[in-house]
């Protein structure tokens, strides 16, 4: 793995392991083997972000993304201007839909979830704000790159994640580039083999409500 280069050695070698630990819980020797940092200083980096609760220890003497981050993400995630002038819109869109809904941009190749409404039932898809995702499963990577239907929205059914559905439509700039991608998501039982037919409309027009926001 490529260490991250500011030229503050510690911020450097903390953010690797920030990013190494953000694809999946690591044990140490696999931090080690994955970062090249020698054991020594892998653990007392790993120690010192502990402490400050930006990774914390699972039971498996794994090491897991902290709850000191939850807060951080969402107070950056909500004073984002494309997130602000997101939320209304996300909201009705959950409110109508009944299911969870989301906002995400590309960054690095990757989709990242920059805010996120939960579905008021107890059985619904849950994307955390900060999550990045590939770019090329689901269906608000395809709306991100500009592949959708003729009918301006795309849809995935257990693409990213099984017995999840999902539909996406692309947020424009005026000069018409792709800035985002609006999705609703929530169990295939509830959505069906085709959520499209049923959200498609109303995902469209939450993302053209938002592009209308952003221009004014």
């Amino acid at each position: 793995m490529d260490t991250i280069v500011s030229g503050v050695g510690v911020l450097d070698k903390s953010f690797t392991l920030l990013r190494a630990v953000e694809s999946s819980p690591k044990t140490l020797g696999e931090l080690v083997e994955e970062t090249g940092f020698s054991r020594a200083t892998t653990h007392r980096l790993l120690s010192a972000l502990v402490d400050h609760q930006i990774l914390r220890r699972s039971g498996e003497s794994r090491f897991e993304l902290g709850w000191s981050l939850i807060p951080l993400g969402r107070t950056a995630s909500e004073r984002l201007p494309l997130s602000r002038a997101a939320r209304p819109v996300l909201e009705i869109l959950r409110d109508r839909s009944g299911e969870s809904t989301q906002l995400y941009v590309e960054e690095g190749g990757q989709r990242v979830c920059v805010l996120a409404l939960d579905s008021p039932d107890e059985l619904r898809t849950v994307v955390a704000v900060g999550s990045r995702l590939p770019m090329d499963k689901g269906s608000a990577g395809a709306a991100l790159s500009g592949r959708v239907e003729p009918k301006g929205w795309v849809q995935s059914v257990g693409e990213r994640a099984p017995g999840v559905a999902a539909v996406s439509a692309p947020v424009l700039l005026p000069d018409g580039s792709v800035v985002a991608a609006v999705s609703v998501s929530g169990p295939i039982e509830r959505l069906g083999e085709v959520p499209g037919l049923r959200y498609g409309e109303s995902v469209l027009a939450a993302a053209v409500d938002l592009s209308e926001r952003l221009a004014d």
